[in-house]
């Protein structure tokens, strides 16, 4: 029997990733619901605070999701407010900005929140790497075309999308949230 787990994202690519990640025991299931996060560094806080208005609405099984980048440079920061850190500069003014500095480190955070109406998980993955000097690749969103992960020399948007699938922080993310479902839905 399949378990059904809303997705609550407006983001073609994370839906896509996610759905080819999940296992055939689960169906994802996309759902645009409106949800209006907090404006925080603090990617955990931001999760926790878009689970519950999440369930509030939706009141069945679901996930969320966020994505930081925390830039060595700049202490850490945007973290929690990427999405308006890069819908401001984009992947170029980022380029500019982190990839042409002498310090081009960056920790590239996911966490999913799951909330059945019973538990609340937060689910984190982490991948480290540098911002490229320009963009490169094609394919991908957002800021793939700039991110080369560690012990990698081509950006996520050049190593395509199934090799992004095996090593991204979204990837580790996920898996741990798959054992957990897994757990809670045996039979």
């Amino acid at each position: 029997m399949t378990k059904t787990i809303r997705f609550i994202t407006k983001n073609d690519g994370k839906f896509a990733e996610l759905k080819a990640l999940l296992p055939a025991e689960f169906e994802l299931v996309r759902d645009s619901t409106e949800i209006h996060e907090l404006q925080t560094e603090d990617m955990k806080a931001l999760v926790q605070d878009k689970i519950l208005k999440a369930f509030q609405l939706v009141r069945q099984p679901l996930i969320v999701d966020h994505t930081g980048l925390a830039f060595d440079l700049m202490k850490g920061f945007p973290a929690g407010l990427t999405s308006v850190f890069y819908e401001t500069l984009r992947a170029q003014g980022i380029v500019d900005l982190i990839g042409k500095s002498v310090n081009r480190n960056v920790t590239v955070t996911t966490m999913i929140g799951y909330c059945d109406g019973r538990r609340k998980k937060i689910f984190c993955g982490k991948a480290r790497g540098k911002i490229a000097d320009q963009c490169i690749g094609k394919g991908g969103f957002q800021w793939d075309t700039i991110f080369i992960p560690e012990g990698y020399s081509q950006t996520y948007a050049e190593l395509g999308q199934a090799k992004k699938n095996e090593i991204s922080m979204r990837r580790r993310a996920f898996d741990q949230l798959v054992t957990h479902l897994k757990s809670c839905h045996r039979d």
